[in-house]
Protein backbone atom coordinates (compact mmCIF):
# COMPACT_ATOMS: atom_id res chain seq x y z
CA UNK A 1 0.00 0.00 0.00
CA UNK A 2 1.37 3.83 -0.35
CA UNK A 3 1.94 5.76 2.27
CA UNK A 4 -0.06 8.94 1.58
CA UNK A 5 1.91 11.92 0.28
CA UNK A 6 3.35 14.26 3.38
CA UNK A 7 3.32 17.43 1.04
CA UNK A 8 0.69 18.72 -1.37
CA UNK A 9 1.84 17.87 -4.95
CA UNK A 10 3.23 20.78 -6.66
CA UNK A 11 1.44 19.85 -9.99
CA UNK A 12 -1.90 20.53 -7.70
CA UNK A 13 -1.19 23.20 -5.80
CA UNK A 14 2.06 25.22 -5.90
CA UNK A 15 1.75 27.04 -3.28
CA UNK A 16 0.28 25.07 -0.66
CA UNK A 17 3.24 22.77 -1.25
CA UNK A 18 5.21 25.27 -0.52
CA UNK A 19 3.93 26.21 2.70
CA UNK A 20 3.35 21.89 3.14
CA UNK A 21 7.30 22.26 2.68
CA UNK A 22 8.29 25.43 4.98
CA UNK A 23 6.33 23.17 7.99
CA UNK A 24 7.07 19.46 7.57
CA UNK A 25 10.73 20.47 6.67
CA UNK A 26 10.80 23.12 10.01
CA UNK A 27 12.14 25.75 8.10
CA UNK A 28 10.43 28.95 9.50
CA UNK A 29 6.77 29.93 10.54
CA UNK A 30 4.28 32.91 10.83
CA UNK A 31 5.81 35.45 13.07
CA UNK A 32 2.81 37.22 15.52
CA UNK A 33 3.23 40.81 13.49
CA UNK A 34 1.52 39.99 10.57
CA UNK A 35 4.05 39.49 7.48
CA UNK A 36 7.04 38.78 10.10
CA UNK A 37 9.19 35.70 10.20
CA UNK A 38 10.46 33.05 12.83
CA UNK A 39 13.12 31.23 10.92
CA UNK A 40 14.00 27.75 13.12
CA UNK A 41 17.11 26.50 13.46
CA UNK A 42 17.29 24.23 9.95
CA UNK A 43 16.01 27.15 8.33
CA UNK A 44 18.49 29.50 9.89
CA UNK A 45 21.46 26.97 8.85
CA UNK A 46 21.14 27.39 4.95
CA UNK A 47 20.66 30.97 5.58
CA UNK A 48 24.16 31.05 7.69
CA UNK A 49 25.48 29.22 4.72
CA UNK A 50 24.43 31.59 2.02
CA UNK A 51 25.86 34.23 4.69
CA UNK A 52 29.29 32.84 4.96
CA UNK A 53 29.60 32.02 0.37
CA UNK A 54 28.39 35.65 -0.02
CA UNK A 55 30.12 37.73 2.63
CA UNK A 56 33.71 35.74 1.35
CA UNK A 57 32.89 36.99 -2.28
CA UNK A 58 31.84 40.58 -0.98
CA UNK A 59 35.75 41.02 1.14
CA UNK A 60 37.15 39.59 -2.29
CA UNK A 61 35.46 42.68 -3.89
CA UNK A 62 37.35 44.59 -1.76
CA UNK A 63 34.19 45.73 0.73
CA UNK A 64 34.36 45.53 4.16
CA UNK A 65 31.35 45.29 7.16
CA UNK A 66 30.23 48.04 9.17
CA UNK A 67 26.71 48.57 10.63
CA UNK A 68 24.68 51.36 11.05
CA UNK A 69 21.06 51.75 12.89
CA UNK A 70 18.27 50.66 12.72
CA UNK A 71 15.86 54.04 13.06
CA UNK A 72 16.81 56.52 10.71
CA UNK A 73 15.40 60.41 11.32
CA UNK A 74 12.44 60.79 8.99
CA UNK A 75 14.06 63.73 7.26
CA UNK A 76 17.17 61.62 6.00
CA UNK A 77 14.36 59.92 3.72
CA UNK A 78 12.90 63.39 2.52
CA UNK A 79 15.95 64.71 1.43
CA UNK A 80 15.95 62.52 -1.94
CA UNK A 81 12.69 63.09 -3.58
CA UNK A 82 12.41 60.32 -5.37
CA UNK A 83 13.59 57.76 -2.84
CA UNK A 84 11.18 58.70 -0.03
CA UNK A 85 8.69 58.61 -2.61
CA UNK A 86 9.57 54.97 -3.41
CA UNK A 87 9.16 53.49 0.23
CA UNK A 88 6.18 55.58 1.21
CA UNK A 89 3.91 53.11 1.02
CA UNK A 90 6.19 50.82 2.82
CA UNK A 91 7.76 52.73 5.75
CA UNK A 92 6.98 51.74 9.61
CA UNK A 93 7.61 55.00 11.04
CA UNK A 94 7.91 55.15 15.19
CA UNK A 95 6.08 58.71 16.31
CA UNK A 96 6.39 57.57 20.63
CA UNK A 97 9.03 56.28 22.52
CA UNK A 98 9.32 56.76 26.29
CA UNK A 99 5.66 57.26 26.84
CA UNK A 100 6.07 60.25 24.81
CA UNK A 101 5.20 61.71 21.51
CA UNK A 102 8.63 62.36 19.05
CA UNK A 103 9.24 65.96 18.22
CA UNK A 104 10.54 63.99 14.98
CA UNK A 105 8.85 60.84 13.57
CA UNK A 106 12.22 58.25 13.13
CA UNK A 107 11.80 55.21 10.51
CA UNK A 108 12.75 52.06 10.85
CA UNK A 109 15.56 51.53 8.19
CA UNK A 110 13.75 50.22 5.16
CA UNK A 111 17.20 50.03 3.10
CA UNK A 112 20.21 51.69 4.55
CA UNK A 113 21.06 54.63 1.97
CA UNK A 114 20.23 57.78 3.49
CA UNK A 115 21.97 56.81 6.65
CA UNK A 116 24.74 55.71 5.13
CA UNK A 117 25.12 58.57 2.90
CA UNK A 118 25.09 60.87 5.98
CA UNK A 119 28.40 59.20 7.26
CA UNK A 120 29.90 58.70 4.03
CA UNK A 121 30.00 62.60 4.01
CA UNK A 122 31.65 62.97 7.04
CA UNK A 123 34.51 60.38 6.70
CA UNK A 124 35.05 61.32 2.46
CA UNK A 125 37.20 64.66 2.18
CA UNK A 126 39.44 63.35 -0.47
CA UNK A 127 39.78 61.43 -3.71
CA UNK A 128 42.33 59.38 -1.04
CA UNK A 129 39.87 58.25 0.40
CA UNK A 130 38.15 56.86 -2.51
CA UNK A 131 36.79 54.03 -3.09
CA UNK A 132 35.09 53.37 -0.06
CA UNK A 133 33.78 50.07 0.45
CA UNK A 134 31.27 49.33 3.16
CA UNK A 135 28.52 46.48 3.38
CA UNK A 136 26.36 45.62 6.40
CA UNK A 137 24.43 42.62 7.61
CA UNK A 138 20.79 43.54 9.08
CA UNK A 139 17.53 43.19 9.11
CA UNK A 140 15.26 45.92 7.50
CA UNK A 141 11.25 46.50 7.56
CA UNK A 142 8.90 47.05 4.28
CA UNK A 143 4.99 47.22 5.16
CA UNK A 144 4.20 43.94 3.21
CA UNK A 145 0.53 43.73 2.14
CA UNK A 146 1.01 40.80 0.69
CA UNK A 147 3.33 38.52 2.98
CA UNK A 148 4.93 34.83 2.13
CA UNK A 149 7.70 33.27 4.04
CA UNK A 150 11.11 34.11 2.87
CA UNK A 151 9.69 35.60 -0.65
CA UNK A 152 7.77 38.88 0.63
CA UNK A 153 8.27 39.46 4.69
CA UNK A 154 7.61 42.42 6.50
CA UNK A 155 10.95 42.13 8.42
CA UNK A 156 13.59 40.21 6.76
CA UNK A 157 17.29 39.68 6.93
CA UNK A 158 20.01 40.83 4.06
CA UNK A 159 23.15 42.30 3.63
CA UNK A 160 23.65 45.99 1.58
CA UNK A 161 26.50 47.54 0.26
CA UNK A 162 26.97 51.01 -0.19
CA UNK A 163 30.18 52.30 -1.84
CA UNK A 164 31.22 55.76 -2.98
CA UNK A 165 33.42 56.39 -6.30
CA UNK A 166 35.44 59.17 -7.85
CA UNK A 167 33.97 58.58 -11.04
CA UNK A 168 30.91 57.73 -12.81
CA UNK A 169 32.51 55.01 -14.99
CA UNK A 170 34.15 53.41 -11.53
CA UNK A 171 31.15 53.38 -9.65
CA UNK A 172 29.07 51.20 -12.56
CA UNK A 173 32.10 49.05 -13.10
CA UNK A 174 32.02 48.10 -8.96
CA UNK A 175 28.11 48.08 -9.27
CA UNK A 176 28.51 45.55 -12.37
CA UNK A 177 31.63 43.43 -10.44
CA UNK A 178 29.12 42.84 -7.60
CA UNK A 179 26.62 41.37 -9.44
CA UNK A 180 28.65 38.90 -11.75
CA UNK A 181 31.19 38.07 -9.30
CA UNK A 182 29.40 38.24 -5.80
CA UNK A 183 25.77 37.20 -6.97
CA UNK A 184 25.89 35.43 -9.77
CA UNK A 185 29.12 33.19 -8.81
CA UNK A 186 26.89 32.54 -5.76
CA UNK A 187 24.20 32.07 -7.08
CA UNK A 188 25.51 29.58 -9.97
CA UNK A 189 27.89 27.63 -8.05
CA UNK A 190 26.77 26.97 -4.90
CA UNK A 191 22.96 27.54 -5.04
CA UNK A 192 22.72 25.83 -8.58
CA UNK A 193 20.83 28.26 -9.73
CA UNK A 194 21.34 29.73 -13.48
CA UNK A 195 20.09 33.54 -13.12
CA UNK A 196 19.53 35.34 -15.76
CA UNK A 197 21.04 39.15 -15.56
CA UNK A 198 20.25 42.79 -17.00
CA UNK A 199 19.29 45.55 -16.28
CA UNK A 200 15.48 46.81 -15.37
CA UNK A 201 13.41 48.55 -17.25
CA UNK A 202 13.26 52.78 -15.77
CA UNK A 203 9.37 51.61 -14.37
CA UNK A 204 11.56 49.33 -12.25
CA UNK A 205 14.56 50.66 -10.89
CA UNK A 206 15.26 51.10 -8.01
CA UNK A 207 13.99 54.94 -6.07
CA UNK A 208 16.40 56.85 -6.13
CA UNK A 209 18.90 55.02 -8.83
CA UNK A 210 20.01 56.10 -12.47
CA UNK A 211 20.07 52.04 -12.72
CA UNK A 212 19.57 48.84 -11.38
CA UNK A 213 21.08 45.59 -12.73
CA UNK A 214 19.51 42.65 -11.39
CA UNK A 215 20.00 38.64 -11.15
CA UNK A 216 16.38 37.02 -12.23
CA UNK A 217 15.68 33.01 -11.98
CA UNK A 218 12.77 30.82 -12.91
CA UNK A 219 11.16 28.69 -9.93
CA UNK A 220 9.54 25.21 -10.94
CA UNK A 221 6.10 26.48 -11.46
CA UNK A 222 7.75 29.04 -14.37
CA UNK A 223 7.14 32.03 -12.19
CA UNK A 224 10.44 34.73 -11.84
CA UNK A 225 11.76 35.25 -8.71
CA UNK A 226 14.27 38.34 -8.29
CA UNK A 227 17.29 36.95 -6.41
CA UNK A 228 19.38 39.86 -6.06
CA UNK A 229 20.02 44.00 -7.13
CA UNK A 230 22.67 46.07 -7.88
CA UNK A 231 22.69 50.51 -8.14
CA UNK A 232 24.00 52.82 -9.81
CA UNK A 233 22.61 55.95 -7.43
CA UNK A 234 24.69 58.32 -9.77
CA UNK A 235 25.25 61.51 -7.88
CA UNK A 236 21.64 61.60 -6.55
CA UNK A 237 22.27 60.99 -2.74
CA UNK A 238 25.70 62.40 -2.99
CA UNK A 239 24.29 66.16 -3.72
CA UNK A 240 21.30 65.40 -0.97
CA UNK A 241 23.52 64.31 2.23
CA UNK A 242 26.48 66.89 0.16
CA UNK A 243 29.08 63.96 0.33
CA UNK A 244 31.67 65.40 -1.85
CA UNK A 245 35.68 65.09 -2.05
CA UNK A 246 38.78 66.85 -2.91
CA UNK A 247 39.84 65.40 -6.06
CA UNK A 248 43.76 65.19 -7.31
CA UNK A 249 43.41 68.81 -9.20
CA UNK A 250 41.98 70.29 -6.30
CA UNK A 251 38.50 70.87 -7.13
CA UNK A 252 35.58 69.71 -5.04
CA UNK A 253 33.24 66.84 -6.35
CA UNK A 254 30.47 64.92 -5.47
CA UNK A 255 31.06 61.05 -5.15
CA UNK A 256 29.35 58.51 -7.44
CA UNK A 257 27.63 55.91 -5.01
CA UNK A 258 26.32 52.42 -5.55
CA UNK A 259 24.15 49.98 -3.56
CA UNK A 260 23.35 46.47 -4.00
CA UNK A 261 22.17 43.71 -1.98
CA UNK A 262 20.46 39.91 -1.78
CA UNK A 263 18.29 38.45 1.44
CA UNK A 264 16.41 35.23 2.57
CA UNK A 265 14.31 35.35 -0.34
CA UNK A 266 17.15 33.37 -1.51
CA UNK A 267 16.10 30.67 1.07
CA UNK A 268 12.40 30.53 -0.45
CA UNK A 269 14.24 30.42 -4.22
CA UNK A 270 16.31 27.67 -3.12
CA UNK A 271 13.07 25.74 -1.98
CA UNK A 272 11.03 26.85 -5.57
CA UNK A 273 14.11 26.12 -7.70
CA UNK A 274 15.07 22.69 -6.74
CA UNK A 275 12.38 21.27 -4.16
CA UNK A 276 10.17 18.39 -5.61
CA UNK A 277 7.43 16.44 -3.96
CA UNK A 278 9.19 14.58 -1.27
CA UNK A 279 10.81 17.88 0.21
CA UNK A 280 13.89 20.16 -0.17
CA UNK A 281 16.83 19.34 -2.81
CA UNK A 282 20.02 21.24 -0.96
CA UNK A 283 22.29 21.56 -3.51
CA UNK A 284 25.93 20.00 -1.68
CA UNK A 285 27.93 23.27 -1.78
CA UNK A 286 25.28 25.38 0.28
CA UNK A 287 24.08 21.81 2.35
CA UNK A 288 24.17 22.40 6.02
CA UNK A 289 24.49 18.60 6.59
CA UNK A 290 26.24 17.29 3.19
CA UNK A 291 25.88 13.65 4.57
CA UNK A 292 24.00 11.68 7.16
CA UNK A 293 24.98 8.39 8.55
CA UNK A 294 21.32 6.65 9.75
CA UNK A 295 21.77 3.90 12.18
CA UNK A 296 19.24 1.25 11.56
CA UNK A 297 19.20 -0.47 14.70
CA UNK A 298 22.00 -0.12 17.32
CA UNK A 299 22.95 -4.21 17.67
CA UNK A 300 25.95 -6.09 16.41
CA UNK A 301 28.35 -3.97 16.23
CA UNK A 302 26.52 -1.35 13.75
CA UNK A 303 26.57 1.70 15.99
CA UNK A 304 30.32 1.38 16.16
CA UNK A 305 30.78 1.12 12.37
CA UNK A 306 27.92 4.10 11.43
CA UNK A 307 30.63 6.30 14.53
CA UNK A 308 33.37 5.11 12.83
CA UNK A 309 32.31 5.84 9.17
CA UNK A 310 31.77 9.18 10.50
CA UNK A 311 34.66 10.06 11.57
CA UNK A 312 36.42 9.08 8.27
CA UNK A 313 33.84 11.21 6.41
CA UNK A 314 34.91 14.34 8.68
CA UNK A 315 38.09 13.83 8.16
CA UNK A 316 37.74 13.88 4.06
CA UNK A 317 35.55 17.17 4.47
CA UNK A 318 31.90 16.44 4.06
CA UNK A 319 29.84 18.22 6.44
CA UNK A 320 28.24 14.92 8.29
CA UNK A 321 25.63 13.97 10.81
CA UNK A 322 24.88 10.82 12.39
CA UNK A 323 21.63 9.99 13.30
CA UNK A 324 21.47 7.53 15.62
CA UNK A 325 17.68 8.15 16.88
CA UNK A 326 16.96 4.48 17.24
CA UNK A 327 14.38 5.02 19.56
CA UNK A 328 12.32 6.68 16.11
CA UNK A 329 11.33 4.72 13.31
CA UNK A 330 13.57 4.24 10.74
CA UNK A 331 10.94 5.50 8.11
CA UNK A 332 10.45 8.63 9.81
CA UNK A 333 13.44 9.43 9.82
CA UNK A 334 14.35 8.87 6.57
CA UNK A 335 11.61 10.33 5.43
CA UNK A 336 13.26 13.27 8.28
CA UNK A 337 16.09 13.91 6.37
CA UNK A 338 14.29 13.39 2.37
CA UNK A 339 12.25 16.76 3.03
CA UNK A 340 15.62 18.73 3.95
CA UNK A 341 17.26 17.46 0.94
CA UNK A 342 20.17 16.51 2.45
CA UNK A 343 22.09 15.41 -0.71
CA UNK A 344 23.19 12.10 0.50
CA UNK A 345 21.97 9.44 3.27
CA UNK A 346 24.20 6.49 4.06
CA UNK A 347 21.80 3.52 5.79
CA UNK A 348 23.61 1.33 8.08
CA UNK A 349 21.98 -1.52 9.84
CA UNK A 350 23.08 -5.00 11.15
CA UNK A 351 21.20 -6.78 8.34
CA UNK A 352 24.17 -4.66 5.72
CA UNK A 353 26.82 -5.16 7.95
CA UNK A 354 26.81 -9.01 7.82
CA UNK A 355 27.98 -8.19 4.31
CA UNK A 356 30.50 -5.37 5.28
CA UNK A 357 27.86 -3.08 3.19
CA UNK A 358 25.98 -0.23 3.86
CA UNK A 359 23.20 1.79 1.75
CA UNK A 360 24.06 5.23 0.12
CA UNK A 361 21.26 7.23 -1.29
CA UNK A 362 20.95 10.48 -3.44
CA UNK A 363 18.73 13.10 -2.41
CA UNK A 364 18.42 14.40 -5.95
CA UNK A 365 18.00 11.52 -7.50
CA UNK A 366 16.12 8.81 -5.56
CA UNK A 367 18.91 6.07 -6.65
CA UNK A 368 20.06 3.67 -3.82
CA UNK A 369 22.95 1.56 -4.10
CA UNK A 370 24.57 -1.04 -1.95
CA UNK A 371 28.04 -1.19 -1.86
CA UNK A 372 31.30 -2.24 0.65
CA UNK A 373 31.02 0.54 3.72
CA UNK A 374 35.16 0.70 2.63
CA UNK A 375 34.38 2.62 -0.65
CA UNK A 376 31.57 4.74 0.80
CA UNK A 377 33.63 7.54 1.65
CA UNK A 378 35.64 8.30 -1.83
CA UNK A 379 32.05 7.13 -3.21
CA UNK A 380 30.54 10.36 -1.08
CA UNK A 381 33.12 12.60 -2.25
CA UNK A 382 32.22 11.88 -6.42
CA UNK A 383 28.34 12.00 -5.81
CA UNK A 384 28.35 15.30 -3.89
CA UNK A 385 30.28 16.89 -7.00
CA UNK A 386 28.30 14.91 -9.20
CA UNK A 387 24.52 16.00 -7.62
CA UNK A 388 26.13 19.92 -7.31
CA UNK A 389 26.60 19.41 -11.70
CA UNK A 390 23.47 17.54 -12.01
CA UNK A 391 20.74 19.84 -10.28
CA UNK A 392 21.96 23.20 -11.90
CA UNK A 393 22.22 20.97 -15.36
CA UNK A 394 18.56 20.41 -14.40
CA UNK A 395 17.60 23.91 -13.44
CA UNK A 396 19.43 25.28 -17.00
CA UNK A 397 17.14 22.41 -18.97
CA UNK A 398 14.20 23.34 -16.97
CA UNK A 399 14.44 27.40 -17.24
CA UNK A 400 15.36 26.71 -21.81
CA UNK A 401 12.67 24.43 -21.88
CA UNK A 402 10.42 27.31 -20.95
CA UNK A 403 11.37 29.68 -22.63
CA UNK A 404 10.33 31.30 -25.44
CA UNK A 405 11.48 33.73 -28.33
CA UNK A 406 8.21 36.05 -29.34
CA UNK A 407 7.35 38.53 -31.17
CA UNK A 408 4.06 39.91 -30.26
CA UNK A 409 2.36 40.95 -27.18
CA UNK A 410 -0.05 38.20 -27.71
CA UNK A 411 2.86 35.92 -27.72
CA UNK A 412 4.40 36.61 -24.41
CA UNK A 413 1.06 36.75 -22.75
CA UNK A 414 0.31 33.02 -24.11
CA UNK A 415 4.47 32.32 -23.28
CA UNK A 416 4.51 33.18 -19.39
CA UNK A 417 1.76 30.66 -18.65
CA UNK A 418 4.88 28.57 -18.46
CA UNK A 419 7.78 30.51 -17.68
CA UNK A 420 9.54 33.52 -19.50
CA UNK A 421 8.94 35.27 -22.91
CA UNK A 422 12.00 36.81 -24.95
CA UNK A 423 11.37 39.73 -27.02
CA UNK A 424 13.03 42.65 -28.70
CA UNK A 425 12.32 46.05 -26.36
CA UNK A 426 12.53 48.06 -29.89
CA UNK A 427 8.86 45.49 -30.31
CA UNK A 428 7.14 45.79 -26.91
CA UNK A 429 8.66 49.34 -25.64
CA UNK A 430 7.07 51.09 -22.34
CA UNK A 431 3.73 50.82 -23.50
CA UNK A 432 3.69 47.31 -23.97
CA UNK A 433 5.50 47.11 -20.27
CA UNK A 434 2.20 48.64 -19.59
CA UNK A 435 -0.21 46.77 -21.13
CA UNK A 436 1.59 43.37 -19.88
CA UNK A 437 1.40 44.59 -16.46
CA UNK A 438 -2.50 44.70 -16.97
CA UNK A 439 -2.24 40.96 -17.47
CA UNK A 440 0.15 40.50 -14.50
CA UNK A 441 3.27 40.25 -16.51
CA UNK A 442 6.69 42.50 -15.73
CA UNK A 443 9.93 42.71 -17.87
CA UNK A 444 12.20 41.34 -15.32
CA UNK A 445 15.17 42.29 -17.37
CA UNK A 446 16.67 44.05 -20.06
CA UNK A 447 19.78 42.19 -22.30
CA UNK A 448 21.64 42.31 -25.09
CA UNK A 449 20.53 39.78 -27.52
CA UNK A 450 23.80 37.59 -26.34
CA UNK A 451 22.38 37.86 -23.02
CA UNK A 452 25.15 40.10 -21.78
CA UNK A 453 23.95 42.88 -19.36
CA UNK A 454 23.73 46.54 -20.84
CA UNK A 455 25.84 49.03 -19.38
CA UNK A 456 24.08 52.20 -17.99
CA UNK A 457 21.45 53.67 -20.56
CA UNK A 458 22.87 51.15 -23.97
CA UNK A 459 19.60 50.65 -25.16
CA UNK A 460 20.02 49.68 -28.93
CA UNK A 461 19.67 45.95 -30.17
CA UNK A 462 17.95 45.08 -26.31
CA UNK A 463 15.57 41.97 -25.59
CA UNK A 464 13.07 42.41 -22.63
CA UNK A 465 13.01 39.27 -20.83
CA UNK A 466 9.05 39.36 -19.55
CA UNK A 467 7.69 37.00 -16.69
CA UNK A 468 5.07 36.76 -14.16
CA UNK A 469 6.56 36.68 -10.85
CA UNK A 470 6.28 36.63 -6.64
Amino acid sequence: MARAPILTPQSEDFPRWYQDLLNKAELADNGPVRGTMVIRPYGYSLWERMQAEVDRRIKDAGAENAYFPLFIPEDYLKREAEHVEGFSPELAVVTHAGGKKLEQPIVVRPTSETVINEYFSKWIQSYRDLPLLINQWANVVRWELRPRIFIRTTEFLWQEGHTAHATRDDAGAYARQILHDVYEDFMVNVLAIPVLLGAKTESERFAGADFTYCCEAMMKDGKALQMGTTHELGQNFAKAFDTTFLDAQGQQQHVWTTSWGVSTRMVGGLIMAHGDDEGLVVPPRLAPIQVVVILVRDSDGAGEVARRLVDELLEAGPRVKLDDRVDTSFGRRATEWELKGVPIRIEIGPRDLADSKATLVRRDTGLKETMPIDQIVSRCGAELEGMQTDVLAAAVARRDENTAEVGSISEVIDATEAGFARIAWDALGPEGEVALAAEAITVRCLQRGDGSVPEGDDEDGLVAVCGRSY
